[in-house]
């Protein structure tokens, strides 16, 4: 069963889908998705959701502020310290629902949400299993990859011009997510990154907005989600990377994972940074799926 939801997340409504497995008898674990960079609900999260419910978890997904059906301003606008605060607001009333054991809660999260649950995880102790995919784990690193040497003095003035206009009252500036053209500015100049967001709306998320404000680009060299990494410990975590990931690289993830104390788990996913969502999606839910029931459900019925 899926339930249209809504919460006040301080002072913002965010709104989603509550997803209930069928025959619930008792409170059940849950699970709290949110989508990725500029990504509404429908991209494919919902995929992840429903796969939950079938396998018994409760799933509780939400659009972030400022897109798809949740409120918020400056519309577009990409915050990820804002996000996290989000996560941790959708935890809260997750705890609240009487199908859900409050005890009992996980957090799963791709791309640049994946980036946001090695953060939860790390500093909200209600939060008892992390599934992080594809993760953004460096902004510093990340910026550095799509940005070239020689033209990062000229990125930075054109965060400082934004930054003036502000100032002086006019709206932000807004950039591209995706490009047809890999050498025109774009958040994301990979032929995939294209293909992955423009099909996709096309056919799941008529919502999704091809841009972003410039300052939510400027945020992502300013956000360092890895850092967190190694206070994740003891909640589980599982970090599922792609093997040909070019959005967020497998060598970046993988150096991040390494700092990351025990319980934890290090999945490989065939193709690219997207195909978890398309041809890669059994692997990716699946591999999602053992980790949470391991660590909330069977867990759980182990007598004291």
């Amino acid at each position: 069963m899926r339930e249209d939801v809504e919460f006040d997340a301080d002072g913002v409504t965010l709104r989603g889908w509550l997803y209930i497995p069928d025959r619930t008898t008792r409170a059940a674990s849950a699970i709290v998705i949110a989508p990725g960079f500029s990504a509404v609900k429908e991209m494919h999260a919902d995929r992840f959701a429903e796969a939950f419910a079938d396998a018994g978890l409760i799933a509780l997904l939400y659009d972030n502020r400022n897109f798809g059906a949740s409120d918020g301003e400056p519309r577009q606008e990409v915050d990820p310290w804002a996000q996290v605060r989000d996560y941790r607001t959708a935890i809260t009333y997750a705890a609240t629902r009487p199908e859900v054991d409050a005890e009992r809660i996980g957090v799963w999260g791709g791309s640049y949400a994946g980036g946001h649950v090695l953060v939860v995880g790390a500093i909200d102790r209600r939060v008892k299993c992390v599934v992080s995919q594809a993760p953004f784990v460096s902004g510093h690193e990340a910026f550095r990859a799509f940005v070239r040497a020689d033209f990062i003095a000229s990125v930075q003035a054109q965060f400082n011009a934004d930054r003036e206009a502000r100032f002086r009252g006019e709206a932000p500036a807004m950039v591209p997510v995706v490009d047809e053209n890999p050498l025109a500015p774009s958040v994301l100049p990979t032929a995939d990154s294209h293909k992955w967001f423009t099909e996709t709306h096309q056919s799941r998320a008529p919502s999704w907005r091809n841009e972003t404000t410039a300052r939510s680009v400027e945020m992502i060299g300013e956000y360092e989600p890895g850092t967190y990494l190694p206070w994740i410990s003891p909640t589980p975590l599982l970090m599922c990377v792609a093997e040909n990931d070019v959005v967020a690289p497998i060598d970046i993830a993988v150096r991040g994972y390494a700092t990351a104390n025990e319980p934890k788990k290090l999945a490989i996913l065939p193709g690219g940074h997207f195909d978890a969502y398309g041809d890669g999606f059994d692997v990716a839910a699946t591999a999602a799926i053992q980790w949470f029931t391991q660590h909330l459900i069977e867990r759980s019925q182990v007598p004291a």
